[in-house]
């Protein structure tokens, strides 16, 4: 059996039997088994290789038990610029029946999956150069009425370039190994484009947490996470979770007590996972941050004079039209932050149907929100026209188009139907393969999921959300590691020496004229832990988007192959200057 034809297996002795063939493969090296590329360097890639060979002798024969059980995978090494991103970079190797088991997208173009792997293949061509760890878990829950069920789940580790590797949990009936790895994969590669130093990884348990009691929540995310602990998969050093579809604050302190209880000597412990509540080491700021990255991104492209001129239109976002496609947290923020800088929201659409605005002056985006709480829609908002059919919004004309709900949105039967000159994927991969050379080919611009939701990776409710978001939780994850809320030492220093400032000043040259009391409270106002989160996401959003920008300029291809080079050489320099230990 090839590695590449390799099937998912079961394995319940796996790990143990690998610890006692070969001490090389004991702890962390069984779970760094990653085998780089051929850029990466050839004699790491043999090495990488014939530790894979030792283990998968193991793994072939393994019974299919209801066991916790650990599979590692090597998904091929030879970068090619012909090869798929399965060979060049060790993507998801799909057997047919895997493929055709996983679905397609509407109207037969490639799922979401399939659409990852193909804008892969297209950044690869421009670059010069990893590899899945999935652990499959399976155990028994006795739930309250008596019964006893056996949960499903799993945890795939993409990259360890950069380590911890960082993901979401998911709880949802549609989990499965297939898709596990390619949003951990996806992950990697978000994580690089905004140089945050985390590798990729994805977990999930197959169930419907709607029927479930909160009681039976709480067993199933304990035992999974115990589950985690003992084979390595969780750690501040190691992996850190994240929320994700049916996650949430409370099932991340629930992983966090577990994870503390277990490992009760590690100082670190409360930075194993992210996205916590604020009392459990959580960080303020982030529910205000989401939907910040689309606006930043969106804002600094509208505000190049050069980018925007070829689309006709004048730079700035104020005046410019705007639909956003899904009214989750993501869609609701960036609404609200593009109103707010003078844009207009001309539509709004979600999955029942969607609004058009009949005043001429934009929606109310305060207004609906209240409306949406009260009336559990936004359909039938006063002032607007209700369209049954939500994709019908996708259709309507404006300068920028914001799909910020579900994949495969815009597919090769809407593509020559839109009508925005720009299109910003807030949601993951909204865009088909075969739509974007349609759209491209129509002037449109695109400004790709793999930038903009970069610190989006939470979905809820079936849209996207930014409770999970990497670059925000990457703040968290540093935040524990000092054991320090960010401005605790330099707040009050920095107002101290900004009212000496202002004193000296007004003393100086300000003839008895005082500063008014609400502006001299805002001149000094020292910075907070949301200030931080706030500056230091619009700081790693600007640079990103300015280097994707760049690359594309410079390779002459479109922003989302630049954005996947960028991710793809970042990765490829980091296997190259590491070396191989010992």
């Amino acid at each position: 059996m090839s590695r590449s034809d390799m099937c998912l297996q079961n394995p319940v002795r796996a790990v143990d039997e690998a610890e006692r063939c070969d001490a090389s493969l004991e702890g962390a090296a069984v779970r760094n088994l990653l085998w780089s590329s051929e850029a990466a360097t050839i004699s790491s890639t043999t090495m990488r290789i014939n530790q894979f060979n030792c283990l998968s002798k193991l793994i072939q024969n393994v019974d299919q038990l209801h066991h916790p059980t650990i599979c590692r995978r090597q998904f091929g090494t030879a970068a090619t610029v012909g090869g798929t991103v399965r060979q060049a970079l060790g993507q998801i190797v799909e057997t047919k029946d895997s493929v055709e088991n996983h679905g397609a997208a509407p109207h037969g173009d490639p799922n979401f999956l399939e659409s990852v792997d193909i804008y892969f293949d297209r950044a690869a061509a421009y670059a010069q150069s990893t590899p899945d760890i999935l652990a499959q878990i399976k155990f028994p829950l006795k739930c309250g009425n008596g019964t006893v069920e056996l949960i499903e789940a799993y945890r795939a580790q993409h990259s360890h370039h950069r380590l911890p590797v960082k993901g979401g949990i998911r709880m949802a009936p549609n989990v499965d190994a297939n898709e596990t790895m390619a949003l951990a994969a996806l992950m990697t590669f978000k994580c690089a484009v905004v140089d945050v130093p985390f590798g990729g990884a994805k977990g999930g348990i197959k169930i419907d947490p709607n029927k479930y009691t909160s009681t039976e929540k709480e067993t199933i995310i304990r035992r999974y996470t115990s589950e985690l602990v003992k084979k390595n998969f969780i750690g501040p050093a190691l992996d850190v979770p994240a929320p994700d579809y049916g996650t949430g604050p409370q099932e991340m302190a629930w992983i966090k007590d577990t994870f503390e209880h277990l490992r009760p000597t590690d100082i670190n412990g409360s930075a194993c996972v992210t996205g916590k509540p604020l009392e459990e080491g959580g960080i303020d700021g982030r529910q205000e941050a989401t939907g910040l990255g689309v606006f930043f991104c969106v804002r600094e492209f509208l505000n190049d004079k050069e980018l925007v001129s070829k689309l006709n239109m004048n730079p700035g976002v104020k005046g410019k039209t705007f639909i956003v496609q899904g009214f989750g947290n993501v869609g609701r923020h960036t609404a609200d932050k593009l109103a707010a800088a003078g844009g207009k929201i001309i539509a709004v659409a979600e999955y029942d149907g969607g609004i058009v605005d009949e005043t001429g002056e934009g929606l109310d985006i305060t207004a609906i929100k209240a409306y949406q709480a009260t009336k559990k829609s936004i359909l039938g908002f006063p002032g607007t026209t209700t369209r049954r059919d939500s994709g019908e919004i996708l259709e309507l004309e404006c300068d920028v188009l914001i799909p910020a709900a579900l994949e495969s949105q815009i597919h090769s039967r809407n593509a020559h139907r839109i009508k925005a000159k720009v299109i910003a994927e807030a949601a993951n991969g909204p865009v088909t393969p075969r739509a974007e050379v349609i759209l491209e080919k129509r002037g449109i611009v695109i400004l790709p999921d793999l930038l903009l939701n970069a610190h989006i990776i939470k979905r809820e409710m079936g849209r996207f959300s930014s409770q999970g978001g990497v670059t925000v939780s990457y703040f968290e994850w540093l935040k524990n590691l000092n054991h320090m809320h960010f401005g605790r030492m330099s707040r009050r220093m920095e107002e101290s020496g900004k009212k000496a400032l202002i004193d000296a000043l007004e003393n100086q040259f300000g003839n008895g004229t005082k500063l008014s009391e609400d502006l001299r409270r805002q001149i000094v106002k020292g910075n907070t832990e949301v200030d931080f989160v706030y500056s230091g996401l619009e700081e790693t959003m600007l640079v990103s988007w300015d280097n994707v920008r760049r690359t594309a300029q410079i390779k002459g291809c479109n922003y989302r192959t630049a954005a996947y080079l960028i991710a793809i050489e970042r990765i490829a320099t980091c296997y190259k200057v590491s070396g191989i230990f010992p």
